[in-house]
């Protein structure tokens, strides 16, 4: 017997995701080739490859754990009430966001590229709703929220049906991919989406022009529904995560090793003339990806799956802090990239540090306390929040499924 109790291993792992998140965006500004709001004017390339490696999986791993999110919220709940419940845990601080947090980044950008007006000058070309980056208006890091809500309305009838018990016949059936290695057959579809289109549709962020990437972490997010939803399938990636590891690694030791070489397609190094071979090329890529982020999640199912004091503290934190912390980066660094005679890595250390400083102490200070601020960050009502191995009532209903 088992329960759709919330489990622990999936709050850290967001927390881990949320953290990566931070180190990545803390190395934009240092990053060589990648252009981003403010770059400093010395870069590194060695460390263009580390954020190169976390991109892989940061984000997949992120939509995988909110596919477990939006199970949990359907709980107990209608198709409207889950939109309604979206609606104001997503939608609002999308708001709030772009009308409060990302305009301070564009500002500090046009301050680094000569603009010379106060805030207030700039701030009322937000108003022209003319986007980013000709104009003023625009949601920078917090895209990855407005595609959890618009994944979230279009396939909440879908989830509902999901986790209802008209479609016990279809739980029986994911049960039979939790045998073997069978589960990995999940990761098909996205790899083979990313290879056919990635090239033609680069990936945007602006959702009009982002048609690859747009299914490409929506079958994360669907993945990780039905993985919560069949726990056998959570258990077979705990099985057989050692298997996903080696898969990611190994995946990533070849396509490292080709682009170092530069055998890749563009280049005179690469011998095939086939479209085939220049397609399992760029599958390389996903199969990284998927790879680390079930292994992953099997190997936070083994070793995660623990309560600890501070959990529930940071486990409300990482929302808000998300929301908050590219524009930190981005004022702070502004004047980093001014000093002189200091190293790339004692600027990044200190990006990294005083980025994890001020969000915190903003979080905790002015967010955490107040009613209303919890309410724009998407937070619960003060007092709701549980420990998260707790059965919330409002969230979760017991579900009795076959044990592995």
């Amino acid at each position: 017997m088992e329960t759709s109790q919330r489990q622990t291993y999936l709050d850290w792992l967001r927390i881990i995701s949320i953290a990566g998140v931070l180190f990545f965006h803390s190395a934009m500004p240092y990053v060589a080739e990648d252009g981003w709001h403010i770059k400093n004017h010395e870069t590194s390339s060695l460390l263009m490859e580390s954020n190169h490696f976390l991109h892989l999986f940061r984000m997949p791993l992120l939509f995988f754990i909110s596919g477990t999110v939006s199970y949990y919220m359907m709980q107990r709940r209608s198709t409207l009430s889950f939109i309604g419940l979206r609606f104001r845990r997503l939608f609002i601080p999308l708001l709030v966001g772009m009308f409060i947090i990302v305009p301070p980044q564009i500002y500090m950008e046009r301050l680094n590229s000569g603009f010379k007006g106060s805030y207030w000058d700039f701030y009322k070309t937000v108003f022209n709703f003319v986007p980013y980056p000709k104009g003023s208006f625009s949601w920078h890091h917090l895209w990855f929220i407005a595609y959890l809500l618009i994944y979230d309305l279009i396939f909440a009838p879908m989830f509902a049906w999901m986790i209802s018990p008209k479609s016990d016949a279809f739980k029986q059936k994911l049960a039979s991919l939790a045998n073997g290695k069978w589960v990995y057959l999940l990761m098909l579809p996205g790899i083979i989406w990313f290879a056919l289109l990635s090239e033609k549709l680069p990936e945007t962020n602006d959702l009009a022009h982002d048609g690859c990437y747009f299914v490409y972490w929506l079958l994360f997010l669907l993945a990780g529904f039905i993985c919560i939803l069949q726990p056998k399938l959570m258990d077979s990636l705990e099985r057989n995560r050692r298997f996903a590891l080696s898969m990611g690694f190994l995946t990533l030791m070849i396509w490292e090793c080709m682009r170092w070489n530069k055998v890749e397609p563009g280049y005179a190094n690469w011998p095939f003339q086939s479209n085939l071979f220049n397609y399992l090329f760029i599958a390389l890529r996903p199969t990284i990806a998927w790879g680390w982020v079930l292994a992953l999640v099997g190997y936070g199912k083994h070793y995660l799956n623990r309560k600890h004091a501070i959990l529930n503290y940071l486990n409300q934190a990482v929302y808000p802090f998300y929301i908050l912390h590219q524009t930190v980066i981005v004022v702070v660094v502004y004047y980093i990239v001014q000093t002189q005679n200091e190293s790339i890595l004692s600027k990044y250390i200190y990006t990294v540090g005083i980025t994890f400083f001020v969000s915190v102490l903003i979080y905790h200070l002015f967010i955490r306390p107040y009613a209303l601020t919890r309410f724009l960050f998407g937070m619960k009502p003060k007092g709701k929040s549980k420990p998260a191995m707790q059965v919330e009532k409002e969230d979760v209903k017991p579900v009795v499924v076959l044990s592995a």
